[in-house]
């Protein structure tokens, strides 16, 4: 169980425990599920209906994708959910993009929607593919919610630019006449490719720890870990155990890592948090956090989340 109390101390991210058991039929106010993916620009429709499953007990599903290609993302979507879920919002900036889909009675309880962006870089080395983030706040059934889809600065040694991309991320959103939706929301999300690696190992003896189920020894050398302890960024953001295996680099078509010349370094550059505010009277239990293995036209691979909101004390 999750409930943040903003007393001014400084915290990092804290790391929450995988509550197996969901509670989408019983005591829940609301679940979601957030699921973050960079495309590498290519675009594979049995991949995309395999980030959204068969398998749909929540009430929201949050889609943030990166590297997009130019094609129909957006009609495969529709298409893969149409049974249960339609598309509530979306928003995109050339090559970030993100769709909000609730079950087919959700529009009665929406009283609120806004959309924002805000671009932090250029392209990235590749025309279209664009640094920076796009977000939503959505007011559903009195639960006031900010989702921000991020993609940040690359390459191991750009820590402090991904520190100054979050940030001024965060000031510019929902800024605009003073209307701060961000501030003012009872839960916060950011999911994207944050692109944080690990620090201070080289490729082959951090592949050797994963292959032998060890890779929980390598989140101390996780960047984004370490900078938030630092009080640099995300303080106060709750994260599930980094128990699956680093998202990228893989072999494109495979769950091999990266074999190219550059031989990267496995790092879980793509990431959800969350944060939920004190005064809400709500808390959250993070009923799973997992990596998609099965899916594979990526270098990256695709991290889900689902995330359920419930009255603190239990009764709804």
């Amino acid at each position: 169980m999750v409930s943040i109390e903003e007393d001014g101390t400084h915290d990092g991210i804290k790391t929450i425990r995988i509550q197996k058991a969901c509670e989408f039929t019983a005591s829940s106010v609301l679940c979601v599920c957030i699921i973050t993916w960079n495309m590498n620009g290519k675009m594979s429709v049995q991949d995309i209906r395999k980030l959204v499953s068969s398998t749909r007990k929540f009430d929201l599903l949050v889609v943030g994708l990166q590297e997009v290609p130019k094609c129909g993302v957006e009609q495969v979507l529709q298409e893969a959910m149409a049974d249960t879920h339609i598309l509530l919002c979306q928003k995109a900036m050339q090559s970030i993009q993100m769709f909000l889909f609730g079950a087919k009675s959700s529009e009665a309880y929406i009283k609120e929607m806004k959309v924002d962006k805000h671009a932090v870089g250029g392209c990235g080395g590749v025309i279209g593919r664009k640094k920076g983030a796009v977000a939503m706040y959505i007011n559903f059934s009195g639960i006031r919610m900010v989702f921000v889809s991020c993609h940040l600065a690359a390459h191991e040694h750009k820590v402090e630019k991904r520190n100054s991309e979050c940030r001024h991320i965060s000031h510019s959103l929902f800024s605009k006449n003073d209307i701060h939706y961000a501030k003012s929301a009872d839960i916060t999300v950011w999911l994207g490719d944050l692109n944080y690696r690990l620090e201070g190992i080289s490729s082959m003896p951090a592949r050797k720890m994963i292959e032998e189920n060890r890779q929980s020894k390598l989140r101390d050398r996780d960047q984004l870990l370490q900078e938030a302890e630092k009080g640099q960024v995300f303080n106060g953001y709750c994260e599930g155990t980094l128990s699956f295996k680093p998202t990228y680099k893989y072999n494109v078509g495979s769950s091999n890592y990266d074999s190219s010349y550059k031989i990267r370094v496995p790092s879980w550059t793509d990431r959800i948090l969350f944060k939920v505010d004190h005064s809400s009277g709500l808390d959250a239990v993070l009923s799973s956090y997992e990596a998609l293995d099965c899916v594979s036209s990526s270098d990256h691979k695709p991290v889900k989340a689902h995330l359920c909101l419930k009255v603190r004390g239990g009764n709804t």
